[in-house]
């Protein structure tokens, strides 16, 4: 095993246990609470978060047998707040905190989640108004309880255990609610338009109560589970375990974690499963937690630059200026202050903090490194940059690094390193080569930071884009630069493509070209048609780069660029833009890996997530472009699609599994567009605590205020193009060949009966996860869900011999009779693994339940606690009996009469 495969498993190993949020004893620490620009200054919404996570902390300390709570935690307050109180944030940062505040379309606390089952989330999502606003307690629940219920899906990665889609399903012939734990009861009733109430109705189709039918709990419940499926309940304190799960209700948790309990997830699947099951409980309440209010202010960068031998290499130091260049003219914000350190065998300060304006960008520029030559002396260049940034006042928390090095270090980097990670200073890594050292993931892991990676391939373009994606958002994304197009070609004749510029940018576009060699003929297309050439762009001959800079805000529609050269060498374009109106903000794209590590042993998933202001963008086209050191690269169409990786079926997330693995760092890179008109914006779909319309007290159902009305209308979101790239990620496997992954897990199997026969759906999975064409299907099923949940084999077995399976994403549907006539009242559940030619099987799919309900005078009976559904069916057979009693009575009379004439 060579010295990178150790490194990286034993960073793989460390980083199993630190995510940012951490244990340290039976507390959480470093949670990070940050407050969105767009949220105006209220100080008493820090008051609110500290009472939210002091009483969370008490009902966590309950919810998991007394053995955790919420020790410390920081609140990110944004730059525009007034206040001496802050203190100054050291590496805390908006778009790395798992607890964001700020405003929404409805004020519904959620975690934004979309990775597998006991993965953590990716933040919980807070509202000013649902802190500020004490109406909100009635709706959801005491916020600390629903904060505990946000944690586990953010910690644990567990799901909600009701369902808005499937609020009630048969079981034995009955309709019970989808709940967890069956012991909870109340009763279930429509609420008319003028607030009334009346029983609610069966649907003939389906047998189940119509929509709109509500289950309404009863106030005081004999039960303490569970948090998953309603924290506003009293009595509600902890969460569903083995003896109490609902393994056949149709809710998400059932669906993604494989009819696993809560509990089970948390102590055998979460990121903190080992030191749970370790943990001695608390017997006393837990100590309050502890918080620092802190502040970032305007940025302050230094950029450490490698201009050692190597660098030397091809065109590298040139790629560096150009990069540098991008940073320095379009990426930075004004009145940010920046600095400019060389190192090689010494380190050189090129220029002092400077703060950024239009006199300032230029003179920076010119001063950035045009020569290499020498040793790689990392460690000299790291702390001359550190005193760079102590220079305006004396620390340099909270400021920013920007290193980037191509080679091994010739000093101990790991002597220099963890004085530069104390420091309190975001350190950001550019490795220019497979040489660069590995401590480079640990510094900018460490201190929240980004690591990217980049080849020396020139039409990878991802120097430029790195550097383009160095941004510190403050939650205010229409202040960020947003990347519409990054791409390259070799060619000797045409270089040409389309930039769609949609409604939400257009100010401060920029089209930057770069050639390799000789200056190519250049003309932009306005969508108008006016066309832009190279006397009305700026040409920098030494650093060959040709920039348009569009004046004022560009022209919504297709720009058309046309590039020609009658020398073959390599063309660049990189277009950058910025919303287009300050109350508006852009449509983005982040992309990222499920594994920044990875041994080839656990498949690879590639996210991206287009978005506009938290509304996902739905039916757009969406490629990943995943590149390695070497150059050799790989594309991927990702799917919104609910199956393989996908998570959920339009919601914005593209996902798809990345098996072809090599060995080495490798870099991420999604290209989105929408020019065929099919995207659109679409509802968020949220995990979250439910919305609760009233209470059962005493037998009387009182009524909540009504959720406010969100529009569910889907908009036209016109033409547009972008590109965004993720942190880079390092594959080392532990054997000596790549693994070989079976077909995914069936995620989306459902069953429905049609008379006497059976008819399965599913989206078909992969030779390789999701990807090429599976061998073959195997069906079984039972009238016990456990069963076949933990014994698949001694399913019933279902002739699939007529079955070939279908390419990977495609719609597969069976259609079969069992050798026994299906009863009326029967549930019977369903499951399918898949094989591929290696004959690798993939996890059993989802159960599929389906009941044979038939339409009958004598209805089956409906479970509900509290109120015996079975009374609502038995008195709609009573009304359809007296109705033909009177029928018959009226026809005998009619009868009778015309004898007795």
């Amino acid at each position: 095993m060579d010295s990178r495969t150790v490194f990286v498993l034993l960073w793989m190993l460390l980083l199993s246990t630190s995510t940012g949020i951490k244990l340290d004893g039976n507390g959480y620490v470093d949670i990070t609470i940050a407050i969105s620009s767009n949220v105006p200054q209220n100080n008493t919404l820090i008051d609110k978060i500290k009472d939210m996570f002091t009483e969370g902390s008490n009902y966590l300390h309950q919810a998991l047998n007394k053995k955790v709570y919420f020790k410390e935690a920081t609140i990110l307050v944004p730059p525009n707040w007034n206040g001496k109180e802050f203190d100054k944030a050291r590496t805390e940062s908006y778009e790395k905190a798992k607890i964001r505040i700020d405003k929404a379309q409805s004020d519904e606390p959620y975690a934004h989640q979309y990775d597998e089952c006991g993965k953590e989330a990716q933040y919980i999502h807070l509202t000013p108004n649902y802190l500020l606003n004490d109406s909100v307690i009635q709706l959801y629940g005491p916020r600390g309880k629903v904060l505990v219920h946000e944690w586990a899906h953010l910690r644990w990665g567990v799901y909600d255990e009701y369902s808005e889609t499937k609020p009630f399903y048969h079981a034995n012939g009955r309709v019970v609610a989808t709940r967890c734990s069956n012991f909870i009861d109340g009763l279930l009733y429509n609420v008319n338009a003028d607030g009334s109430l009346q029983l609610c109705h069966i649907d003939p189709q389906t047998f189940l109560p119509t929509e709109g039918c509500k289950f309404f709990p009863n106030k005081n419940q004999y039960t303490d589970s569970s948090i998953m499926f309603m924290p506003s309940l009293d009595s509600v304190s902890t969460f569903c375990q083995a003896n109490q799960h609902n393994y056949e209700a149709p809710n998400l948790q059932n669906e993604k974690c494989g009819n696993k309990p809560t509990w089970n997830v948390i102590f055998e699947d979460s990121v903190d499963k080992d030191t749970l099951r370790s943990l001695n409980p608390i017997s006393s309440s837990p100590p309050a937690p502890t918080f620092k209010v802190v502040q970032r202010g305007q940025r302050v960068i230094c950029l450490i630059l490698d201009v050692s031998g190597s660098m030397a290499t091809g065109s590298r130091i040139l790629r560096q200026r150009q990069a540098a260049t991008h940073l320095l003219q379009i990426i930075i914000e004004d009145q940010a202050s920046v600095g400019i350190v060389s190192f090689s065998d010494d380190a050189k300060t090129l220029s002092p903090l400077t703060t950024i304006d239009e006199s300032t960008r230029e003179k920076l520029v010119n001063l950035l490194p045009d020569f290499a030559g020498g040793y790689t002396y990392v460690c000299k260049g790291l702390d001359l940059g550190l005193q760079v940034l102590s220079t305006d006042n004396e620390d340099v928390l909270g400021d920013e690094i920007i290193f980037l090095t191509d080679g091994m270090a010739t000093d101990k980097i790991d002597v220099c390193s963890q004085k530069a990670i104390n420091s309190g200073a975001i350190i950001h890594t550019i490795a220019f080569s497979d040489s660069a050292d590995k401590l480079l993931e640990e510094m900018a892991e460490q201190t929240g930071g980004i690591y990217f990676s980049s080849n020396d391939q020139l039409t990878s373009n991802q120097l430029m884009d790195a550097f383009g994606s160095l941004t510190l958002s403050t939650g205010d994304y229409t202040k960020d630069p947003v990347q519409l197009e990054s791409v390259g070609e070799i060619t000797s004749d045409w270089f040409n493509g389309t930039v769609s510029v949609d409604q939400t940018v257009g100010n401060k576009t920029s089209f930057v070209i770069i050639y390799q060699q000789s200056v190519p003929i250049i003309s932009i297309q306005s969508p108008s048609g006016s066309t832009y050439s190279e006397t009305e762009m700026s040409h920098d001959i030494v650093l060959k780069t040709v920039t348009l800079n569009v004046p004022g805000t560009a022209e919504p529609g297709d720009w058309k660029y046309s590039i020609q050269t009658t020398t073959l060498q390599a063309l660049t374009i990189t277009v950058t833009s910025h919303a287009a109106r300050a109350d508006v903000p852009p449509i983005i794209v982040k992309t990222r890996m499920n594994q920044q590590f990875s041994d080839g042993t656990k498949p690879m998933i590639v996210f991206a997530e287009v978005s506009q202001n938290y509304r996902p963008v739905i039916k757009a086209e969406v490629w990943a472009y995943l590149e390695s050191q070497s150059g050799s690269a790989q594309e991927l169409q990702l799917l919104d699609n609910g199956a393989g990786a996908d998570a959920f079926q339009n919601d914005g997330i593209y996902s798809r599994y990345f098996t072809k693995l090599e060995n080495g760092r490798i870099s991420l890179k999604v290209r989105v567009k929408n020019q065929d008109g099919q995207a659109r914006l679409s509802l968020p779909k949220k995990t979250g605590a439910p919305y609760v319309p009233g209470y059962v007290v005493n037998g009387v159902v009182e009524l909540n205020p009504p959720k406010p009305p969100v529009s569910e209308e889907t908009l036209e979101v016109g033409s547009f193009t972008r590109t965004a790239i993720g942190e880079s990620f390092e594959v080392a496997f532990t054997g000596t060949t790549p693994p070989n992954f079976p077909p995914n897990r069936i995620t989306d199997l459902s069953a429905e009966i049609q008379e006497d026969s059976v008819l399965l759906s599913w989206t078909a999975p992969g030779e390789d996860l999701d990807q090429g064409t599976a061998k073959s299907y195997e069906i079984r099923w039972s009238y016990d869900l456990q069963m076949l949940r933990e014994s698949f084999s001694n399913g019933h077995a279902v002739n699939t011999a007529a079955v070939s399976p279908q390419e990977a994403g495609s719609v597969e549907q069976h259609s079969f009779n069992l050798s026994f006539t299906i009863q009326n009242g029967t549930t019977l559940f369903f499951a399918v693994q898949s094989e591929d030619e290696q004959n690798a099987i993939s996890e059993t799919s989802n159960i599929a339940q389906v009941s044979k309900i038939l339409p009958d005078p004598k209805p089956p009976a409906i479970s509900n606690p509290g109120l015996n559904l079975t009374v609502l069916v038995i008195s709609l057979c009573v009304v359809t009996i007296v109705i033909c009693f009177v029928v018959a009575v009226i026809t005998w009379a009619v009868k009778r009469r015309k004898r007795l004439g």
